[in-house]
């Protein structure tokens, strides 16, 4: 099979996926591709995926590869550092059978994953899992003496420029499904209207579905100029120290922000900036929960997490994974009652009087606002 694209690379896929467009050819250096990365690149369009590195590594049982795939993406996997400084951005090459030729010349080669390989080397990495689950442990515990009096006592916190107190907030981080997940929610952010905040990168991702943030914490390395323009707070996560790396961005922007030094990850600042803000109620979406979940993110530990799940839980509600909870399908016995009744109401319509005439075009929009909803 041959295809031909232009590249596009990037050491960080997180970075790349804003610059591609269907059909380039994405260049990665990514250990273990994650799901997070996996299915940014698959909303993309991408047709072919190069990655230098080893998209599973045996290490743990990770499912972007399988996830590029299923896409129908092409993987062509540990083309090796050579390979990925051989190349430039805006390159034009040709992908046949693992081999990568530019201006009819070979640049490098790697191997094809198929779907099966895939799922045999992941298998494989299952095994490591107990091992890695006692190594997280270790580590989880060799932090917590050292960072719970800072994530466990009272602490000052910015002050937000939108009401939290009393009221629901979402948190919203760049976890697995969670474009779905913000699409299940849809009911309930128009219904209830919560204090959105959302983690870096997820801010993008809520202002494509017309669901403005009204703050955005974290690193700000994933959020696009134009999220951070948007006209939510900014509050940037900033080293125990009081060093914050957004800074120098957000100086370049103009942007106004403030910075919040803590030891921890920006998923929990979110949660404990709706916390001590005395939130009525916390409803996360897409945070890290899992032992996978932190191995995608290339932690070794979760201290800070450990603790600070443990801190809010009370006022807590993990939606993560609601958009593959239940499945609405409307019954049989439904459709030819609508059907009937959207036939009478236009009919009527045709035949009665303007004022009645109005009142049933409400009616047969109602209808079909309902009907549509079911589908």
């Amino acid at each position: 099979m041959e295809q031909r694209g232009t590249v596009k690379k990037d050491e960080r896929t997180k970075n790349l996926v804003a610059r591609l467009v269907p059909g380039d050819i994405a260049l990665i250096d990514h250990v273990d591709i994650d799901r997070v990365s996996a299915e940014s690149l698959v909303a993309t369009g991408v047709s072919v995926v190069i990655n230098a590195s080893r998209s599973i590594s045996g290490r743990y049982p990770n499912e972007g590869p399988s996830i590029l795939l299923a896409a129908g993406i092409t993987l062509v996997d540990d083309v090796g550092r050579a390979t990925f400084d051989e190349l430039s951005e805006d390159d034009v090459v040709t992908v046949r059978d693992g081999v990568i030729v530019r201006d009819g010349g070979t640049v490098g080669s790697g191997v094809v994953l198929t779907p099966e390989m895939a799922e045999r080397e992941k298998h494989a990495a299952e095994g490591e899992l107990d091992r890695r689950l006692e190594d997280f442990v270790r580590n989880t515990l060799s932090y917590v003496t050292s960072e719970h009096s800072v994530l466990l006592s009272d602490m000052q916190v910015p002050q937000t420029t939108v009401q939290l107190a009393g009221r629901h907030v979402l948190v919203v981080a760049r976890g697995p499904s969670f474009t779905r997940d913000i699409r299940a929610m849809r009911g309930y952010i128009d219904d209830v209207h919560p204090a959105v905040i959302a983690v870096d990168g997820a801010a993008d991702s809520l202002l494509s579905q017309r669901i403005k943030p009204d703050v955005i914490v974290g690193d700000m390395d994933s959020v696009s100029d134009a999220g951070l323009r948007c006209g939510a707070q900014l509050i940037a996560h900033a080293y125990p120290d009081g060093r914050c790396p957004a800074a120098r961005r957000l100086d370049g922007l103009g942007v106004p922000y403030t910075t919040w030094a803590l030891p921890a990850t920006s998923e929990d600042l979110g949660l404990l900036l709706a916390y001590h803000s005395r939130a009525g109620l916390i409803v996360s979406l897409g945070t890290h929960s899992s032992l996978n979940d932190y191995l995608d993110k290339g932690r070794s530990g979760a201290a800070s997490s450990f603790l600070v799940q443990l801190k809010v839980r009370d006022r807590l509600v993990d939606a993560r994974g609601v958009s593959e909870l239940y499945h609405s399908v409307p019954k049989r016995s439904y459709v030819v009652p609508l059907l009937l009744v959207g036939v009478i109401a236009i009919v009527t319509v045709i035949f009665v009087s303007e004022p009645l005439r109005s009142t049933l075009r409400l009616l047969v929009l109602t209808i079909q606002a309902w009907f549509g909803a079911l589908f």
